[in-house]
């Protein structure tokens, strides 16, 4: 692979409202209309994995009417804006903050968080880098810099390199982390001259973004490989969007052929309250069923954390199917992904720990909790089954089940 071959791919990219109306038989006024808000910009190579019209890659970057239907989300819907001290840098969480180093993507992802800013230099702007450096040099507490943007890899090798020593010049930071989708839109960047920069400064890790299994071709996993060669921890970070991943065997070969190419499954998100992005969301629902079509059906490694980033600023919060049922100071009651009750002790001392904690005990129904239809049929109902024995050996035995 030639070192500039990259920059010659990303020239050939579909910028243009006129190609994919001709390609597609969409009505260049719609496309052009909506261009107008977020711009189109699509890599040959990703644009070689759409198989036609409508499928999960061509959602994800080919724009769509229903982007101008008025709805109720946010241009900011993280509240990112508010959370930042200085051009560039975003400073939520106490020991880690956020710097956007670069304005561009390999690819403009319809359901982008950060698509008020990204593709405009005036937003994101190179300018400020400096900026951002110092503001984390003179902020002890941050120990965890993330490198995002737009991409960082749409940087010069040189620049990146200037950006990485800088950071980690400054004493207190322990860790850098780098997020990227030019793995999966874009591999031809993944050049032996990038690798050998970030092997520079480890400790370093990469997240990288992948949401559909067809994005894993030979050419992704080859420049996967390469960063993984170079000793870099690898994640991936995928969005959960309707008509793209939100099938539960869609999302377990995906996370299957994730480790594969030695990454490891870290986040699937709900959806970010986007404007424009209605189209693309589905039920926090459908996240917790696809979580409980994995926890246990496959390796524990194949598990991310489904999380909703929360809006206006809460950060992340992690959710579970519910496998706690019951929890007093004597016992906990839980079952396991096929639907089976377990009873775990508490120790002696759990009581006078709970009431140090503020800790009251808790129970949920698990009758009512399965009402909502989100949990696999068999195992609902080998729960529902288990939860009335343990009801009636209870009350035969003089326990009060509540």
């Amino acid at each position: 692979m030639k070192e500039d071959n990259w920059r010659k791919v990303l020239k050939r990219s579909i910028t243009s409202a006129k190609v994919l109306s001709e390609k597609f038989g969409i009505p260049l006024e719609e496309l052009e209309a909506v261009e107008r808000n977020f711009k189109i910009r699509i890599t040959p190579y990703y644009f070689s994995l759409i198989k036609e019209k409508d499928d999960p890659i061509y959602k994800q970057v080919v724009p769509d009417i229903r982007e101008l239907e008025n709805n109720d989300l946010f241009s900011d819907p993280l509240a990112e804006d508010k959370d930042s001290p200085v051009n560039n840098i975003v400073h939520r969480y106490p020991d880690r903050c956020l710097f956007l180093v670069s304005p561009t993507c390999a690819c403009y992802c319809r359901f982008c968080t950060r698509s008020r800013k990204v593709g405009d230099p005036e937003k994101i702007n190179m300018k400020y880098i400096d900026e951002g450096i110092e503001y984390i040099r003179k902020h002890t507490e941050i120990r965890d810099v993330v490198i995002s943007g737009g991409d960082p890899f749409l940087l010069e090798d040189s620049k990146l390199d200037h950006i990485l020593k800088k950071l980690r010049a400054i004493k207190h930071i322990e860790i850098l982390r780098i997020g990227t989708r030019v793995p999966c839109v874009l591999p031809q960047r993944i050049t032996p001259n990038l690798v050998k920069v970030l092997k520079k400064y480890h400790p370093l890790f990469i997240n990288v973004h992948f949401n559909h299994p067809d994005e894993l071709t030979p050419l992704a996993v080859k420049a996967l490989g390469r960063l993984a060669d170079a000793g870099i921890p690898l994640g991936n970070q995928t969005v959960l969007l309707k008509g793209v991943n939100d099938e539960p065997e869609v999302m377990k070969e995906l996370m299957h052929r994730l480790l594969l190419a030695r990454v490891k499954p870290y986040y699937i998100y709900q959806a970010d309250m986007v404007d424009r992005t209605e189209h693309l969301r589905t039920s926090v629902q459908k996240g917790l069923e696809i979580i409980e079509s994995l926890r246990g059906w496959t390796s524990g490694m194949a598990v991310p954390h489904f999380v909703i980033d929360a809006p206006e600023g809460g950060g992340k919060i992690p959710l579970l199917p519910e496998y706690v049922t019951r929890i007093t100071d004597t016992e906990v009651i839980m079952r396991n992904y096929e639907g089976k009750i377990f009873q775990y002790s508490q120790p002696a001392h759990a009581k006078e720990e709970l009431r140090k904690l503020q800790k009251p005990p808790c129970e949920i129904d698990i009758e009512q909790e399965f009402s909502l239809g989100s949990i696999i049929p068999e195992v609902k109902s080998s729960m529902q089954e288990q939860s009335r024995t343990i009801k009636s050996d209870k009350k035969q035995s003089g326990v009060t089940a509540k």
